[in-house]
């Protein structure tokens, strides 16, 4: 399998890094996520920032322990982890994986810096900002596994108007998971996050902004801006506004 690649820049943490981004384990990413971090704006391409981040693995933390069953143990390994980089200078905490949302307060509440777990901590904004009751569209890696208490955890504190649309409904974006070890299409892929985009719309015309939860989208949100003429939030645009605040 192809090297991780948060893996690949490990050992070029530096205390000129602001940031640390808490990453699944080291083996534990499906080859389709592996190859997903090979573009940039995916959230473990080190291309994707104009400055620098600190990678970090955090070990019991995959696809099972975080996105099928958060695991509390693994929340305890992160506050662990978060809690020795800040003694060592970094400012603010992110993840890997949007799916960290429903741990949003724990951690932000035990380390001591701004903790901003999940790109779902902008819905709240993207609603002020197009009016309390605009329509808002969550385009999540598994819609059945985002849950209130996912929303809640970040300040989304009612679902009218929010819409959640999962990829999981699509053949080679669910290959990943059922099949960890094969590749996948990458195009293929692009192809169905926009058609997921398209069915959303044609659903719910009343669509104000996209939300995409998922950290592995944002090397699709300037075609979803494209196609659909409407905001798109993504990990990168939060990543981006928290560094400026830090």
């Amino acid at each position: 399998m192809e090297a991780h690649a948060c893996e690949k820049i490990m050992t070029i943490e530096t205390e000129a890094a602001k940031i640390a981004i808490l990453c699944w384990e080291a083996g534990q990413v499906p080859q389709g996520l592996v190859q997903l971090e090979t573009l940039p704006g995916n959230s473990t391409n080190p291309a994707s920032y104009d400055y620098e981040v600190r990678f970090h693995r955090v070990s019991g933390a995959n696809v099972h322990t975080i996105l099928e069953k958060p695991d509390q143990a693994v929340l305890r390994t992160m506050i662990a982890d978060a809690r020795l980089m800040v003694s060592q200078g970094t400012k603010a905490i992110t993840t890997s994986c949007g799916f960290n949302a429903i741990f949003q307060r724990e951690l932000a509440s035990a380390v001591g810096v701004p903790v901003f777990t999940s790109s779902l901590l902008q819905v709240p904004l993207a609603r002020q900002i197009h009016g309390p009751e605009s329509e808002i569209c969550i385009i999540t890696a598994n819609a059945s596994a985002l849950g209130p208490e996912h929303l809640k955890s970040v300040g989304i504190a009612s679902s009218d108007g929010l819409h959640i649309v999962g990829l999981e409904q699509c053949a080679e974006w669910n290959r990943m998971f059922a099949e960890p070890d094969a590749e996948i299409d990458l195009d293929v892929i692009e192809q169905q996050v926009l058609g997921t985009v398209r069915r959303a719309l044609d659903t719910h015309p009343g669509i104000r902004a996209f939300v995409l939860e998922c950290t592995d989208l944002p090397p699709y949100s300037a075609a979803i801006r494209r196609q659909s003429g409407l905001p798109v939030f993504d990990f990168i645009t939060m990543v981006n506004y928290l560094h400026s605040t830090i």
